[in-house]
C-alpha cells in the first residue's frame, strides 16, 4: 500500500469559495493566449464556461481580475490586472509552501517520502 498525502488549497471570502488553483489556471491561461477564447481552448473548457468562473471570482472578490479589448489591432486582447497576477503569484506560492510542509510532516511520520508533486 503507498499511502501518499492530498491537499486541496483554496481562498475563500465571508464563507464562500473565491479562488482556487483552477481560477489560477485560468488566469495563466488567459496571459499566455492574450484571449479568453485561445484559454478556453487550451483548457479544453467551452468559451461561456471560462467567463462565468471569472466573473463569479471578480464578484466574490469585488476587484476586476481580466481587462478585455473588443476588436483592434493585434492578437492580445486580454490581460490580466495587476491584481490578478499578483492573486495568481502569491496563491500558487502559498499551495507549493502548504504542500511542501505536507510533504516533510508525511515522511516525519511516515518515515519514507511521499510522490506528492511540489509544482
Amino acid at each position: 500500500m503507498r499511502l501518499r498525502p492530498r491537499i486541496k488549497v483554496w481562498l475563500e471570502t465571508d464563507g464562500r469559495y473565491a479562488f482556487g488553483f483552477g481560477l489560477s489556471e485560468i488566469l495563466r491561461a488567459v496571459h499566455q493566449h492574450g484571449s479568453i477564447k485561445q484559454a478556453a481552448a487550451s483548457l479544453g473548457k467551452s468559451y461561456r464556461y471560462i467567463w462565468g468562473r471569472l466573473k463569479e471570482a471578480e464578484r466574490a472578490l469585488g476587484q476586476k481580475l481580466v481587462e478585455t479589448h473588443v476588436g483592434g489591432t493585434g492578437l492580445q486582447r486580454s490581460f490580466l490586472t495587476p491584481t490578478a497576477r499578483k492573486l495568481v503569484k502569491d496563491f500558487l506560492g502559498v499551495r507549493q509552501r502548504i504542500m511542501k510542509v505536507a510533504d516533510q510532516e508525511f515522511r516525519r511520520r511516515f518515515g519514507r517520502p511521499s510522490s506528492l508533486p511540489h509544482a
